[in-house]
């Protein structure tokens, strides 16, 4: 799949005359078309996707989710207050955490959202500082019954979710406790082009909720298939065909819901990769070239803006602005600044000749990019742009100047 840019070199020079690299950029028509696509894909079904704030924090971008009928799902307090400046509330956010303070307990009750509880000592916790609210949903940690995609890995090694004995006994025991709405959560994989691995996942919480019906007599509202769907990072890879996935998950439902009596089951998804990730990407400069024994590109951005490639080298395709016909006839590192032999976005990576002064285009940066941003280094972490449908480009973040990195120092006791 050729990788494609919803702007061209003209336009990011005309932008950078006001916003100066390195910044992220993203295309509002590519995500309120994905999310389109990913929402009609599952109309046959009582369907909410939370998109999961971790991935892209900025309230402009959920904002264009909110409007396109999506919810939030929030993992830590700031989350759930983003949310609520968006104007989410209520069970419009699921709030699914781990190993969880009080206080954010405290805060999602406040809010009305779904809590998603990942242990069965949580049951006793939330009961002592919030109550237990009326809709409860838990985490399904399967163990040995699945495995987990690569990136995961076994079940067995996560942290997260009830076992399945647990399951039934959290289920029993929030219903003592007055809990009357429930629903059942499972992640075990992510970043998954494999459409099956997504699909197991829905028969396998289809089942289980079955033999909940059958064991204890309650109902499952709805199951939460979390997130995974993955990215096509690279262009010899596929993205998954969202409306091929709600089909085969259809299937699946008429065969293990309708025809078991459980119907209507509802259908809740915490995509947040798939649903930004295509639609970003980080723009910034070639400032630097330097031939040794390779030949190294260096750019005006970090690790600190997109630390994905140098923490656990993931693949990020570039565009060479301009060159974009231009042979790959050159073979390059493509780094950064830091103090790190790892800060690099490409390690011998075909690409047209690069000179200082080039502005590049880091593709596929618009989830788990500017979200993992850090300090390392004093490196301020870069500004966030919007393209508009209709061509204009909003500052949606400021980049950060050195008085926001020394804000929390107290320089007076020194």
């Amino acid at each position: 799949m050729k990788k494609t840019l919803p702007f061209d070199k003209a336009k990011i020079e005309e932008i950078v005359q006001t916003y100066p690299t390195p910044f992220h950029i993203y295309d509002e028509k590519g995500i309120r078309e994905n999310i389109r696509t990913f929402l009609k894909a599952f109309e046959w079904a009582d369907f909410k996707e939370y998109f999961a704030v971790k991935a892209t924090p900025n309230p402009y971008l959920m904002k264009i989710l909110k409007e396109e009928g999506c919810g939030m799902d929030c993992s830590s307090f700031p989350e759930l207050l983003l949310s609520e400046k968006v104007g989410i509330t209520g069970e419009e956010i699921m709030f699914s955490s781990n190993e969880t303070p009080a206080y954010e307990y405290k805060e999602a009750v406040r809010l009305g959202a779904i809590i998603n509880l990942d242990d069965i000592t949580h049951i006793p916790y939330l009961e002592k500082h919030c109550g237990i609210p009326e809709v409860v949903s838990i985490r399904y940690n399967p163990g040995p019954e699945r495995t987990g995609n690569a990136i995961i890995g076994n079940p067995v090694e996560s942290k997260y979710g009830f076992t399945k004995a647990q399951v039934f006994e959290g289920l029993e025991l929030l219903k003592e406790k007055g809990a009357k709405r429930f629903g059942i959560h499972c992640f075990v994989i992510s970043n998954e082009l494999n459409r099956e691995s997504y699909v197991e996942t829905a028969r396998m919480l289809f089942l289980l909720v079955k033999e909940v019906k059958e064991r204890l007599n309650i109902r499952i509202e709805f199951v939460n298939l979390s997130g995974g769907i993955g990215v096509a990072y690279r262009p010899d890879q596929t993205p998954v065909d969202l409306m091929a996935l709600g089909a085969e998950i259809k299937d699946a439902y008429d065969e293990l819901v309708v025809a078991n009596g459980l119907h209507p089951l509802g259908i809740r998804s915490e995509c947040g990769r798939m649903v930004t990730g295509p639609f970003g990407y980080l723009i910034t400069e070639a400032i630097h070239e330097k031939h040794i024994y390779r030949d190294y590109i260096g750019v005006d951005a970090s690790m600190a803006n997109l630390m994905r490639p140098g923490l656990y080298g993931a693949y990020h395709h570039i565009t060479v602005l301009g060159k974009e016909d231009a042979p790959s006839d050159h073979t390059y590192d493509v780094v950064g600044s830091l103090c790190e032999n790892n800060d690099k976005f490409a390690i011998n990576r075909e690409l047209p000749q690069i000179v200082p002064g080039d502005l590049l285009a880091i593709h596929d940066a618009g989830a788990h990019g500017h979200a993992m941003g850090f300090n390392y280094n004093g490196k301020l972490r870069s500004a966030e742009l919007l393209l508009g449908e209709d061509g204009t480009v909003t500052q949606i973040r400021r980049s950060e100047t050195v008085d926001d990195y020394f804000a929390t120092l107290d320089f007076s006791n020194l």
